[in-house]
C-alpha cells in the first residue's frame, strides 16, 4: 500500500532537484556541475496486465559529462520481489531510453537500509548473469541536521532527513532542531515544509512528537494561520451560536491558554480562570500576542518581571 511516506520520500526529489547535490555526496558520488534535471515518466509497464511503476524518474544532464537516469524507490519495508522488480525496472529504463541508470532506494530504518543495498543477483549455481546493487539513503547515508541555519539553507535535505532518521532513538531532538530552524521562514515556506515532515512522518511515532513541535513553531507566527488562529476559530465556532462577541472572547481565551500549556507555562486555577473569564477583546489580543514570549504566566498580567505592563482587571 502506498503511504504518505512512501510518496514524500521520492517526490521530494521531483519536486527539489535542489537536494541532488547533497544527497550525491551522502552517496560518495561526484554531483552532476550544473545539471538540467526533469521527471519523466516512471511507468515501466511493457505488458498492459503487467503494470510497473517506479517511484520517481529523473533525466539528470550535466553541463559536462554525459546525462543518466535516476530511478528513485522509496522503500519503508523489506519485499520479496523487490530485488527482481528493481533488475527490470533498470534494464527497461536503460533500453527505452538509452542512459545509464542510477538506482537509488530511501530507508527509514538500518535493517531496510541493509537489506535494499543488495546485492540482489540472477544467477545459477556459481554463474551471475546480472547483479542490481542499488544506492541507498539512510540512516547511515543522510547525516543528521545539527544546525538550525543547514534547515535555513536546505529545508529538503533537512526534511529527509527527518523522514530517513524518523525511527532514531533520537528523533525528538532532531525533530526539535527542525522546528527552531523553521522559524525564519515566512508564512507560506514554512506551512509548505512543516506540512511535507508531517505527512512524511505519517505512520511513525515520531508524527505526533512534530505535530507538538510543529504547534511550538507556529507561535513564533502570530496571526498567519496556526495554532493561534486554530484555537481562536474553534472558540469562534462553538460562540457564535450563543452569541458573536461572546464566542469571540471564549475563543481568544482559548487561544491564550493554548499557547501557554503548549509552552509548558505553568498555570494556576485563578489564572486559569482570569483569562477564561474575561470579555475585554483587546484585553484578550494582547494576552494572545504575548503568549508565546513571555517567560512566566504571571508576566501576561505584567505582574512579573521583564512584563510589558499588559493591564490588571
Amino acid at each position: 500500500m502506498v503511504t504518505s511516506t512512501h510518496e514524500v520520500s521520492h517526490r521530494i526529489f521531483q519536486d527539489h532537484p535542489e537536494i541532488l547535490a547533497p544527497v550525491f555526496e551522502a552517496l560518495g558520488l561526484p554531483p552532476p556541475v550544473k545539471a538540467d534535471v526533469e521527471p519523466i515518466s516512471p511507468d515501466a509497464t511493457e505488458i498492459k496486465p503487467l503494470e510497473r511503476r517506479v517511484d520517481t524518474v529523473l533525466k539528470v544532464e550535466p553541463s559536462e559529462g554525459d546525462g543518466f537516469l535516476l530511478a528513485i524507490e522509496a522503500q519503508t519495508r523489506r519485499a520479496p520481489d523487490k530485488g527482481v522488480n528493481w533488475a527490470y525496472y533498470v534494464s527497461y529504463l536503460c533500453a527505452k531510453f538509452d542512459l545509464p541508470v542510477l538506482l537509488v532506494a530511501v530507508c527509514r530504518n538500518r535493517s531496510t537500509a541493509v537489506w535494499a543495498a543488495g546485492p540482489f543477483e540472477c544467477r545459477v549455481g556459481p554463474w551471475k548473469t546480472q547483479v542490481t546493487r542499488p544506492f541507498v539513503l539512510g540512516p547511515d547515508t543522510i547525516a543528521r541536521i545539527t544546525d538550525e541555519a543547514e534547515v535555513m539553507r536546505q529545508p529538503a535535505l533537512a526534511t529527509l532527513s527527518a523522514i530517513v532518521h524518523s525511527e532514531s532513538e533520537d528523533i525528538a531532538a532532531i525533530l526539535e532542531l527542525l522546528a527552531r530552524g523553521m522559524r525564519s521562514f515566512d508564512k507560506h515556506t514554512a506551512k509548505y515544509w512543516s506540512e511535507l515532515v508531517e505527512i512524511g512522518l505519517e505512520d511513525t511515532p515520531a508524527r505526533e512528537t512534530w505535530r507538538e513541535l510543529e504547534k511550538m513553531v507556529i507561535t513564533y507566527f502570530p496571526g498567519r494561520g496556526t495554532v493561534f488562529e486554530e484555537a481562536y476559530l474553534d472558540g469562534k465556532a462553538e460562540g457564535e451560536a450563543a452569541g458573536k462577541a461572546k464566542g469571540e472572547a471564549e475563543g481568544k481565551a482559548q487561544g491564550v491558554l493554548r499557547v501557554l500549556e503548549v509552552r509548558g507555562l505553568l498555570l494556576s486555577d485563578d489564572m486559569r480562570e482570569r483569562i477564561t473569564s474575561c470579555t475585554d477583546l483587546d484585553r484578550l489580543d494582547d494576552w494572545l500576542d504575548r503568549a508565546g514570549t513571555v517567560g512566566r504566566v504571571e508576566e501576561l498580567f505584567g505582574e512579573g518581571p521583564g512584563s510589558s505592563g499588559g493591564g490588571v482587571e
